[in-house]
């Protein structure tokens, strides 16, 4: 990578291919996809065997060139996190970094290294999320055109930033699949390169740069904790620091709703899997990476996966107890040391690696959260429709100590009898053993409660 150009095999043959479909964010290449080429069309792309193996020395020099482009973002110590572990507990924050996340490394690192002809033809990324905005920026401070498809239905805060860094932005297609569709039509008909998210060793390298800064930061670490998707931030963090301190054991982190890299371990090849539900759409990926699978396979020590519930609950703590706007991407190295603390050696690195999140799905997501650890309950009872019942009922709840943030009062259910009411009731509670309490008080009153 030296000079500031790679020479690297580029293998475009991604971005020629209009057939491949995705299963993820940010344009993953899932069912026709195989590690040969695509299955409707014929194509081949080159394997990650045709790339030199991804070194130390490439992620060093992409550190130089990323010297005054990227932030050497903080390392914040977690003191709940220690207490739970047993041993320091530090973030890496990585949702200060600029555009709000990490992308903002490989996109530079792979847009820098291309040749003029390349950069003159500029390049064409799909994404609804973080990739988009890494690209955007990486685009406007290297000089090179970008053009970004986005699903229409794409949040608008992310499709205006997006907009913002420089990038010239499409809206095509309801699902991600269509939109990624469209940038590889794009890519073929205008001679763009196509900037993958993760499958490329420029990406993967300028991501590692993140493992460097863990050990300048905290050199007596033991264990790095990171979340999972295509597998290019592990990757490249996992080729960093095993190089230097292969004693640093690394644990990488999947939503239990969009896990494909345990199924793909087992069977010892990147494998698609079939629906993804997970709240965390950085890592909604159908199929791990090509080029970083290998890496992750021999040099991350462990994945594990981790619950929405689990999701919900750190980005709570995050919030609440770093005071860190985190996207569930980002939050699940916390929701993996929330859900067993105490199978983890520290001193550990948590990497947050992403603070991008719509303010309506945070509102949802706390809610979750919040409900998660008995500090919100909803209910749904019946009573008599007659005056004061409601306000007797809401002197159970005084008693009990609940505070009620919203009720709903429903008479017209055809289930209903003609003096029966419904009333649906968001509390704030004090903990698990408060619901049971408050729950208990209601029955005890002669209240039927439904839920």
């Amino acid at each position: 990578m030296g000079g500031g150009q790679s020479t690297r095999p580029r293998g475009n043959a991604y971005q020629r291919c209009t057939n491949l479909r995705t299963s993820a964010q940010d344009g993953i290449l899932a069912a026709d996809a195989t590690p040969d080429g695509c299955k409707t069309c014929g194509m081949n792309f080159p394997p990650a065997t045709q790339f030199p193996p991804l070194i130390l020395d490439d992620i060093k020099g992409a550190q130089k060139m990323l010297s005054g482009v990227s932030r050497v973002t903080a390392m914040e110590g977690s003191r709940h996190l220690t207490e739970l572990v047993g041993a320091p507990v530090q973030f890496k924050c990585e949702n200060l970094q600029r555009t709000g996340s990490f992308k903002l490394r490989g996109a530079y690192v792979r847009i820098a290294g291309l040749s003029p002809v390349e950069r003159a033809a500029g390049v064409v990324a799909a994404s609804a999320g973080n990739h988009a905005q890494g690209v955007a920026l990486a685009s406007a401070l290297l000089g090179v055109r970008s053009t970004v498809f986005m699903p229409v239905g794409a949040p608008l805060p992310k499709v205006a930033a997006t907009r913002e860094y420089g990038a010239r932005v499409r809206l095509h297609g309801q699902v991600v699949d269509e939109t990624l569709a469209a940038a590889q039509e794009y890519a073929q008909e205008t001679g763009a390169v196509f900037i993958h998210p993760f499958d490329h060793p420029d990406i993967i390298a300028g991501q590692g740069t993140v493992g460097l800064e863990i050990l300048e930061q905290c050199p007596e670490v033991r264990t790095i904790v990171v979340g999972i998707g295509g597998g290019g931030l592990a990757a490249g963090i996992a080729v960093a620091v095993k190089a230097v301190r292969p004693d640093v054991r690394i644990v990488g982190v999947q939503a239990a709703g969009a896990a494909a890299y345990p199924p793909s371990l087992a069977a010892g090849r990147p494998v698609s899997i079939g629906s993804l539900q997970t709240m965390a759409d950085g890592m909604k990926v159908g199929r791990p990476g090509d080029v970083p699978f290998p890496l992750v396979r021999d040099l991350v020590d462990e994945v594990r996966t981790v619950s929405e519930d689990e999701l919900s609950s750190a980005l709570l703590l995050c919030l609440e107890r770093a005071k860190m706007v985190v996207e569930p991407a980002g939050a699940s190295p916390v929701a993996a040391l929330l859900s067993d603390p105490k199978s983890f050696r520290g001193p550990v690195v948590a990497l947050l690696s992403g603070g991008n999140v719509d303010p309506l799905l945070m509102q949802r997501i706390l809610t979750r959260g919040m409900s998660a650890a008995g500090r919100y309950l909803s209910l749904r009872l019946r009573l008599t429709d007659r005056p004061g019942a409601l306000a007797t009922m809401l002197g159970v709840l005084s008693v009990a100590d609940a505070n009620v943030l919203d009720v709903s009062h429903v008479r017209t259910d055809p289930h209903l009898g003609l003096t029966e009411a419904e009333v649906e009731l968001h509390l704030e509670t004090k903990g698990p053993e408060h619901c049971e309490e408050v729950a208990a008080a209601l029955r005890d009153a002669g209240y039927l409660v439904l839920n």
